[in-house]
């Protein structure tokens, strides 16, 4: 009832036409990004003067998109929930910082509103787009580590009510998508760990992909392994994404690195995403 009732509310959004900022076009055969700050491309190192130009971020979406010469409409947040993608986000249904970043900083593409509503609008204008990808769910999973002030013991304790959801959630997103009668690809690209030899985090990313997963194949979805193509590279650097430069750097000595994947490291989201799409 709760995700029925969810969806009611992102159409009641739309209803009475075309959502604001969404030109009609003629169709084509285009490609949808949806998510968060891994196919927004975010950069840590990107100051603050150049997040003005959005185009200095590059995510696997672009990558892809450059590969197959596809168009690409990139939604994407940096620090979306699968939460705040539905609906505006409240006390109780947090984002990671979205819409602090969208208050300073352009998106991709400019909108107003959630990021469901505005696809939903953008599939109505363009009914022939022919690939919708998806990355969601990482910042749900930080936004628990955060409260449990990265306690081990606290994450594990909360991690099933965090991915009940975050599958609740993913089911209200997928339904609203094929409800405006999109039928083409679906494709979820899953997260990759830091760290592989990370008995923990290992666990908890893999959770998450594992819903991200079933929920999108539940929805005539595929999925695209982000998580195997991070691991066959950083297994010949003990595990680490970072040693294996497929994640940004930020400190030399001792060697650290931000989550956010370098071009090597979008480069093979891009891959398994080709694999996938293109068998």
């Amino acid at each position: 009832m709760k995700t029925q009732l969810a969806v009611f509310v992102v159409f009641l959004a739309l209803v009475g036409g075309t959502a604001p900022g969404v030109l009609a076009a003629e169709d084509h055969d285009g490609y949808l990004a949806l998510g968060d700050s891994v196919p927004f491309g975010f950069n840590p190192l990107v100051t603050l003067a150049q997040r003005a130009n959005p185009s200095v971020f590059v995510g696997y979406p672009e990558a892809y998109a450059a590969m197959r010469e596809l168009t690409v409409t990139n939604l994407a947040c940096p620090g979306e929930t699968s939460g705040s993608m539905i609906a505006t986000p409240t006390p109780a249904n947090p984002d990671n910082g979205c819409r602090r970043y969208r208050s300073r900083f352009p998106l991709h593409t400019s909108y107003s509103g959630p990021q469901l509503a505005f696809a939903l609008a953008y599939l109505q204008a363009h009914p022939n787009t022919a690939l919708i990808t998806l990355s969601i769910g990482h910042n749900d999973l930080s936004l628990l580590e955060k409260a449990c002030n990265n306690d081990t013991a606290c994450e594990l304790d909360g991690l099933p009510n965090m991915l009940r959801r975050l599958d609740q959630n993913l089911r209200t997103i997928y339904a609203a998508l094929r409800g405006v009668g999109y039928e083409g690809s679906i494709v979820a690209v899953t997260y990759y760990a830091a760290d592989y030899r990370d008995a923990t985090e290992v666990r908890l990313i893999s959770e998450v992909d594992r819903v991200l997963a079933r929920v999108t194949r539940s929805f005539d979805g595929d999925v695209a392994d982000g998580y195997r193509a991070f691991r066959r590279t950083a297994i010949h650097f003990d595990g680490s994404s970072c040693a294996a430069g497929l994640m940004i750097v930020l400190t030399q000595s001792p060697l650290g690195c931000d989550f956010h994947p370098t071009p090597a490291g979008r480069g093979l989201l891009a891959g398994a995403l080709a694999r996938v799409v293109d068998g």
